[in-house]
């Protein structure tokens, strides 16, 4: 393979970082223009939007620390950063790259939040009958689902080994 098609390959990951990273952009400023903080619209008798910060990590982790969480948090978001586009530079499988790239652009939709705001952007909120699983945002969303994805690969790759090491394939 060419070292053009080569780079072609893994740069498409990142426009599907660069789409999640718009998303969740996009939808942090309509519902901050919609709601004050703490405001909420519900959406279903379980789904509201509302407007909240985090100062922490998932969970609102840290949120209470007297602000040096947010270089800390910020400093990871940039070492993932460095990993993972050096981990879909590398290639896999197109579950294991959509899964890193998902990753991506949620941790740098929630970094610019962290950067510009000093705080991050919640919004979506699922509840039911007093109980209310805690707000989270399109970026938090991409990082679960490109996490899940990543597992996912793993376990198929595992088979796949275990598959054909059964076979005498090595």
């Amino acid at each position: 393979m060419s070292t053009t098609a080569a780079n072609a390959r893994w740069v498409r990951w990142l426009w599907l970082a660069a789409g999640v990273i718009a998303a969740d952009q996009i939808s942090k400023a309509a519902i901050v223009s919609m709601l004050q903080e703490g405001d909420g619209r519900a959406v279903t008798g379980f789904f509201s939007l509302v407007l909240m910060y985090n100062t922490g990590a998932a969970f609102s982790f840290l949120a209470s620390a007297s602000g040096w969480q947010r270089w800390l948090l910020a400093g990871i978001a940039v070492v993932a950063t460095i990993v993972i586009v050096g981990l879909l530079r590398r290639g896999g499988s197109a579950l294991y790259c959509a899964g890193l790239a998902l990753i991506l652009g949620g941790a740098l939709g929630n970094l610019y939040d962290r950067l510009a705001l000093g705080k991050v952007v919640d919004f979506l909120l699922f509840h039911y009958a007093g109980w209310a699983y805690p707000a989270f945002n399109v970026a938090d969303s991409a990082i679960t689902v490109g996490a899940a994805l990543v597992i996912l690969d793993s376990f198929r790759r595992q088979r796949n080994d275990t598959a054909g090491a059964h076979r005498g394939i090595r």
